[in-house]
């Protein structure tokens, strides 16, 4: 058994029917890309996941744990979590009470050192108020936030989105070393290099239908599709 398995589901947004029965496996210890144009449903999907939109129909199933149409603070002590792309850290708080305060209802957490050494620069700025972070440090504290309840599988929304380069390597490379620890990652990222050098596997989305699934070098082989769908 996969460790997340999606089976047709179906989510829509008032009348508007967004997600087509979209079917996807995760194993363990693998990062899986979910790729598209914007508006094809990719944020859509993962917040379908994570029980932020309700699913109409289908199943999520983590770890043999059904999941779809629970809410999501249970579905995050089953152990799913999300980074989403607008991060939604707690601005007023430091960086060390916002990694706490993740931690407090997780059956099992990461400690602050472990948290620390993934990332640095957040022990250097872990008395500084989030508002004080920059873009790529209030991405990094997201990121960890999520860490630090020990989840079997994060959701990654756009963690690169309007970084400068070097902290997109920077990023990459703690995503990297997270994944040589038996991390698994869901990634949707508009940076498609980045994406395909990170990513074991990946789907392709289009008008809320997955279209394609393959590897990321059977995608690296094969341009024609993403330019067809994501014209790259």
């Amino acid at each position: 058994m996969s460790l997340l398995e999606v089976s047709a589901l179906n989510a829509f947004y008032g009348d508007s029917h967004i997600l087509f029965d979209v079917s996807m496996r995760v194993e363990r210890h693998e990062v899986v890309a979910l790729l598209g144009r914007n508006g094809a449903g990719k944020s859509t999907t993962l917040k379908s996941l994570m029980g932020v939109l309700e699913p109409r129909s289908g199943s999520v199933t983590l770890d043999g744990i059904p999941l779809a149409g629970r809410k999501s603070h249970a579905i995050a002590r089953a152990g799913m979590q999300w980074v989403p792309e607008e991060r939604r850290i707690f601005g007023s708080l430091e960086v060390e009470e916002n990694l706490v305060l993740a931690g407090l209802t997780a059956s099992k957490r990461w400690p602050l050192e472990r948290v620390y050494d993934v990332f640095p620069r957040l022990y250097q700025r872990r008395h500084n108020r989030g508002t004080d972070l920059s873009g790529g440090e209030q991405q990094m504290l997201a990121i960890a936030r999520a860490l630090v309840r020990d989840p079997k599988i994060v959701l990654l929304d756009e963690p690169f989105e309007g970084l400068a380069p070097v902290i997109v390597r920077d990023l990459m490379a703690v995503c990297r070393k997270l994944v040589e620890e038996g991390q698994t990652i869901i990634l949707v990222e508009q940076n498609i290099a980045a994406t395909l050098a990170l990513a074991h596997r990946a789907y392709v989305i289009n008008n809320g239908h997955i279209v394609e699934e393959a590897s990321a070098e059977q995608l690296k082989a094969r341009p024609e599709i993403l330019h067809r769908y994501l014209g790259v």
